[in-house]
């Protein structure tokens, strides 16, 4: 057994963010393990560019109001206690409602092929961002 020792908080990149996010490296994902977990934290408003994962992402909502946007168009809201699949490959964004402050454990795989396990792309703008109806999660 290990204790890992808290690593510091990291302001998130603004290349791959909208907005104040800050995140807590949980579990890295070292060798032999390709697990990761990040506890990431959104302002009102602040919310991921669009990206997609090689080997999907979960997400599992702690506070706030998350919304999960999709290539279609789609808004989902989801809230505490909510836990919301992205398959392998899909393209999509999450972030906090622009009410309320969101915090959420984002949790996925690195690869062992040398493929990137996050592939970025562009921001997410402002009208796919305030796309409604929103549907709940």
């Amino acid at each position: 057994m290990e204790f890992l020792k808290k690593q510091p908080s990291s302001k998130a990149p603004a290349e791959w963010f909208t907005g104040d996010v800050w995140w807590d490296v949980i579990h890295p994902g070292d060798a032999p393990s390709r697990m990761r977990v990040n506890l990431v934290r959104f302002a009102p408003g602040a919310r991921t560019a669009w990206h997609r994962h090689a080997a999907g992402q979960t997400l599992h909502v702690v506070s706030g109001i998350a919304l999960i946007g999709t290539r279609d168009g789609t808004v989902f809201e989801a809230h505490p206690g909510d836990t919301v699949s992205c398959p392998p490959g899909e393209e999509h964004w999450h972030g906090a409602a622009p009410e309320h402050f969101m915090e959420h454990l984002a949790m996925w795989e690195g690869t062992d092929d040398g493929t990137p396990e996050t592939a970025w792309a562009e921001h997410v703008s402002e009208a796919q961002y305030t796309a409604g109806p929103r549907t709940r999660a």
